[in-house]
């Protein structure tokens, strides 16, 4: 803790860079995940054939896609841009199976009821199946998020910012104290960026809130 006290603008710099480098891929990859995944989830062959590539993508390594992107995408293996690229790689990979499986959870009357009144697919999507399906997927955006932070860290590795460095920097100097407080740091920065991830979807779905007080006021009542 001393370390972080005594040299608090400098963790907190490499925390603003290690955050940057976390939320972009998620931002990134939501924007690819939502319509690739309504678009697969009812074709069966292209939804199998599309969440067996995400699942290959995410299980490469992450150091190695650092090393593999920079000579195919024509960029330095320093450039923010290689670990902002491959985070995006495995944040697609998380979303575009939670897509689909949040979609699912819409309940099937209220999907069939919006047909019934003439909802356009588009506007079934935007207006009903999206915003009924945001518990689940604001629950798999955390989980991607937090993934992010960890994954940044290895970035340090090849000497791209971020509270990684505290690390790279603490066993090259053989200082114990600065690694600890890298570990602090990035487990302080996922518990913020997961708790207020989960109080935007709160404040995104009402409606679950007042279905738990109801449940729990038909339980007492039955007390």
């Amino acid at each position: 803790m001393r370390y972080l006290v005594e040299n608090f603008d400098d963790v907190l710099e490499l925390a603003r860079t290690h955050l940057y480098l976390s939320l972009v891929p998620l931002f990134i990859g939501l924007l690819i995940a939502i319509p690739v995944g309504a678009a697969i989830r009812s074709v069966r062959w292209l939804r199998r054939g599309t969440l067996l590539a995400a699942s290959i993508a995410f299980t490469i390594p992450s150091l190695a896609l650092f090393v593999i992107l920079p000579p195919l995408l024509g960029i330095k293996v320093l450039d923010p841009l290689n670990v902002i690229v491959a985070l995006t790689i495995y944040s697609t990979a998380l979303l575009v199976r939670a897509v689909p499986e949040a979609l699912d959870a819409v309940p099937s009357d209220v999907v069939d009821s919006s047909i019934a009144m003439g909802f356009t697919r588009i506007r079934r999507a935007l207006g009903v199946e999206l915003p009924l399906a945001t518990p689940v997927l604001i629950a798999n955006i955390r989980v991607v998020a937090v993934t992010n932070i960890s994954l940044v860290s290895v970035g340090a590795v090849i000497g791209i910012g971020g509270l990684g460095k505290l690390f790279t920097q603490g066993y090259q100097r053989d200082y114990p104290s600065e690694i600890v407080a890298g570990i602090i740091a990035i487990l302080t920065l996922a518990f913020v960026i997961d708790l207020t991830l989960f109080l935007f979807g709160r404040f995104l779905t009402p409606w679950t809130r007042g279905s738990r007080r109801a449940m729990f006021a038909r339980a007492v009542g039955r007390r």
